[in-house]
């Protein structure tokens, strides 16, 4: 019985995980593209790089260069040329009147950069 049966199952297995990939991109294109984009950071350094086309973001922990593409691409309107990650360190401080010291915690940037003529209106 197990000899007639191992085509068949081969045959389904191809197909459920394009299925599956199927489902992760409307759950990104539904819900999760709220969570992608946390803010654009806005800096001295991001507001002289957007004269070039490249826009800077705080994007979540576990964001992807896809997931952020798409969610740039659905929430602004415009096409990314190309996404560059960057994991933000922790840093310690202390505070100078108490003395207590702290962490302040790091995170991840995305810099996105359009194609020329494209631009994106930061309020």
């Amino acid at each position: 019985m197990a000899l007639f049966g191992t085509k068949k199952n081969t045959k389904e297995t191809k197909a459920a995980p394009q299925a599956e990939a199927l489902k992760q991109n409307s759950v990104l294109n539904a819900s999760g593209i709220a969570h992608v984009l946390k803010n654009p950071r806005i800096t001295e350094k991001a507001s002289l790089q957007q004269g070039m086309s490249v826009y800077t973001f705080d994007v979540a922990q576990d964001a992807t260069k896809n997931q952020i593409m798409s969610a740039v691409r659905s929430v602004y309107k415009v096409s990314p040329r190309k996404v560059r990650v960057v994991q933000v360190p922790s840093k310690k401080t202390r505070n100078v009147r108490t003395g207590r010291t702290g962490v302040k915690s790091g995170g991840k940037k995305a810099y996105v950069y359009l194609n020329s003529g494209e631009t994106i209106t930061i309020a």
